[in-house]
């Protein structure tokens, strides 16, 4: 009897009181890791990609040569910063340059362009790059350390940030002097070019830079063989005022379009077969001559360099100086 005893105790033990103390022990361990926790964990597996560890080498094409090179996406951020942005400006303002160079390279992995590459060293396709070796043999020798410093420093205490618009890295452009208002994409590139983070704004403080103004003048015929690199048929009576002047601007305005006798050329395309600075010019006929007095440099789309220096300054920071040339955006960690 004593033997039953013992055996329905032991059974009891096996079958009730084991399993008890085993479910308690394993609620205890799911304690230690709070719900948020572990939906941050889910998160982070779901938005594995947008893990700064996954953007830490990028594979750079260099152009001429053709050869794709492995970089740490800092360095080559060193290197895109020293090669955009005149060393001599403002920390905030070389900080505001490596944050928009660093989102438009994310953009630019996330939306390939080059098939085997992530970004190429072509400003006119990608973003200008210069080696280190190349950018301090430009500097003067007691200057070059410091100038080294000054670049990594705006890299690295802007490490990770980029600028999104609805969670998604923004297609960050930026000029160099926007002539004091930037410019609508659509009336650069056409088409439904247009995004919501980049409108015409306006920045003051733009015209102590000496890219804001420049000139360039043609005799009649060098106008005339200029654009007849394309339009072999045009013919211009300069007598006639109707036949040389602009027939509307863009809303930030710059010139949207030209009549050239009989042609009518868009502004953009004007500057680039003429190779002004910018859209943003008026014309005077002088002596015999034609000339074109221009305001700003680059498409003016995006951050203007001169008015992003010009902000900082006046004390702005690089996020105040981002938030101006970008709407509605948010500076995020990746």
């Amino acid at each position: 009897m004593k033997k039953v005893f013992i055996y329905f105790f032991l059974f009891l033990l096996i079958f009730f009181l084991l399993p008890a103390l085993l479910t308690k022990k394993d609620s205890e361990v799911s304690a230690k890791v709070p719900e948020k926790d572990i939906n941050e964990i889910e998160n982070q597996e779901i938005n594995q990609e947008h893990n700064y560890k996954n953007y830490g080498v990028i594979k750079l094409l260099h152009k001429k040569t053709g050869e794709i090179e492995e970089v740490p996406l800092d360095m080559y951020l060193c290197n895109v910063v020293s090669s955009e942005m005149p060393v001599d400006f403002e920390l905030e303002a070389l900080k505001a340059q490596a944050v928009v160079a660093r989102t438009y390279t994310i953009y630019k992995i996330q939306n390939k362009k080059h098939e085997n590459s992530d970004i190429c060293d072509d400003s006119s396709c990608c973003q200008a790059w210069i080696s280190k070796e190349e950018r301090l043999a430009k500097w003067d020798e007691n200057e070059r350390e410091s100038n080294w410093s000054k670049i990594e420093q705006s890299v690295n205490e802007t490490k990770g940030k980029i600028i999104t618009y609805n969670g998604s890295p923004i297609n960050a452009f930026f000029h160099s002097n926007s002539g004091g208002t930037t410019e609508l994409p659509v009336n650069v590139w056409g088409g439904g070019s247009n995004l919501p983070y980049l409108q015409v704004v306006e920045t003051n403080g733009e015209e102590g830079y000496e890219q804001y103004k420049s000139e360039v003048v043609f005799t009649q015929n060098e106008l005339i063989e200029k654009l007849k690199t394309k339009y072999k048929d045009i013919i211009i009576n300069f007598d006639n005022n109707e036949e040389l002047k602009i027939l509307d601007y863009t809303d930030s305005g710059r010139v949207k379009t030209i009549k050239f006798g009989n042609h009518d050329l868009s502004g953009t395309e004007t500057r680039s077969l003429l190779g002004l600075k910018s859209t943003n010019f008026e014309i005077i006929k002088e002596n015999g001559n034609i000339k074109f007095l221009v305001k700003g440099y680059g498409h003016g789309v995006g951050m203007s360099q001169t008015g992003a220096d010009s902000l900082a300054k006046e004390g702005k920071s690089y996020e105040d100086i981002i938030k101006h040339f970008y709407i509605g955006v948010e500076i995020s960690d990746i």
